[in-house]
């Protein structure tokens, strides 16, 4: 059998460096990688460029790394839920780009598929559309919105065997399905580690051929 790729917090955190883009699931704080966002603080990495759904709320998650001032850079789709972010971001302190929700998915998904990017009408005609190519299809006016990938994607999970096998718990998948599949080093926390054939292969989410790292919380 294989080796186990469970490993510690600290020995996963020797995959992130401060500067690197980082790709961090949840929605407001469902799904998201509390341990391995700890862990990142713990380690004082700075100057982070984060692509995620939001900032989720003040003092947790993500909120951990705004407080901080550990974020250069994020990609969003909205920053109301975090108090703090807004007025980050109206300090000048913390620099953001906008995505509506539904782009911002397909663009990981491009970068996790290994395309040149997604053609949608979304955001024609609004400040979204400044700057980038217009390109028609059978008379109608897409945008051409570009992939995006990290170097690191932290992901959590309810379940995973020693593999890296992943099952998500309902809408805490949310988009660490997508987010696993765009990133050279995947981190998975998960809540249960099990053994190798524990899981239902009909229920595995993101397989093991993905992931990296696995560490227990």
């Amino acid at each position: 059998m294989a080796k186990s790729k469970v490993i510690s917090l600290e020995k996963a955190m020797e995959k992130v460096q401060s500067g690197m883009t980082v790709l961090i699931p949840g929605f407001v704080n469902v799904g998201v990688p509390e341990k391995l966002i700890q862990g990142m603080v713990n380690k004082d990495i700075r100057s982070l460029k984060v692509i995620s759904n939001n900032t989720s709320v003040k003092g947790r998650g993500i909120g951990l790394l705004v407080h901080d001032g550990r974020i250069e850079h994020i990609t969003c789709s909205h920053i109301g839920s975090n108090t703090e972010t807004v007025e980050k971001v109206v300090a000048g302190e913390l620099n953001v780009t906008f995505v509506p929700q539904g782009t911002l998915c397909e663009r990981v998904r491009a970068g996790g598929a290994g395309i040149g990017g997604v053609l949608t009408p979304t955001g024609l005609g609004t400040p979204i559309a400044e700057g980038k190519q217009v390109v028609n299809v059978d008379g109608v006016d897409y945008l051409l919105e570009k992939p995006l990938r990290a170097d690191v994607a932290l992901i959590h999970a309810w379940k995973a065997d020693k593999m890296g096998n992943v099952v998500y718990h309902r809408t805490a998948r949310n988009f660490n399905q997508i987010w696993a599949t765009a990133a050279d080093w995947v981190i998975v926390e998960a809540e249960q580690i099990v053994e190798v054939g524990e899981l239902d292969p009909d229920l595995i989410m993101t397989p093991g051929a993905l992931v990296d790292a696995v560490v227990e919380i």
